[in-house]
């Protein structure tokens, strides 16, 4: 049983998700560069204070666009403060969702949920409504914590959700201390 089910982690914690002794442990660039192409539209779930929301940003370059998503205002307050006067400003909107929908309008490239999908209440529907607004060749990386988190049963009953929801599922870059999957849309003509 994935014992932090549906806890979301509180604004309180937000500097304990942006750090430099993180960024040792799980780089965000290194993570992210084989995924992300200049002149990207890409979405970070539960962007917390930005960790992965700032590298995303530079990846795309000028021509490229990153929404920011989180439930909770305090996150993209902090996300807000932290961009402003930068050159990364324009490049990011933010946006706040509900607690069981992005409500993104938007279609997207690349989709990055990182240590989020174990806090959402209906994964299959948010599952859903990511495979709808991810672009046809479009890919999805999720990442969830093993440690005191996550099991191995509950991250594959997720990958099972989301090959449910329409995706396909191949192992994810590894990533210290994580379950990983890309996820992209199952070709048409296979189903």
């Amino acid at each position: 049983m994935d014992r932090c089910t549906n806890r979301v982690c509180p604004v309180s914690l937000a500097c304990g998700l942006d750090n430099r002794i993180r960024r040792w442990f799980q780089n965000p660039e290194k993570i992210l560069a084989p995924f992300i192409q200049k002149g990207m539209t890409v979405m970070d779930m539960g962007c917390g204070p930005g960790f992965f929301t700032v590298a995303l940003a530079e990846l795309v370059g000028e021509s490229g666009r990153v929404i920011a998503v989180d439930l909770q205002e305090g996150m993209l307050q902090k996300l807000g403060d932290k961009l402003r006067g930068t050159k990364l400003e324009k490049r990011i909107t933010l946006h706040k969702c509900e607690e069981d929908r992005l409500n993104v309008k938007e279609q997207a490239d690349f989709v990055l949920a990182f240590y989020m999908i174990h806090e959402v209440p209906d994964k299959t529907r948010i599952l859903k409504e990511i495979f709808d607004l991810l672009n046809p060749d479009g890919r999805f990386l999720m990442v969830e914590p093993k440690m005191f988190h996550v099991s191995e049963k509950a991250f594959k009953n997720t990958v099972n959700s989301a090959r449910s929801a329409g995706f396909e599922a191949t192992e994810g870059p590894k990533v210290l201390f994580s379950w990983s999957a890309i996820l992209r849309k199952a070709d048409s003509s296979m189903q």
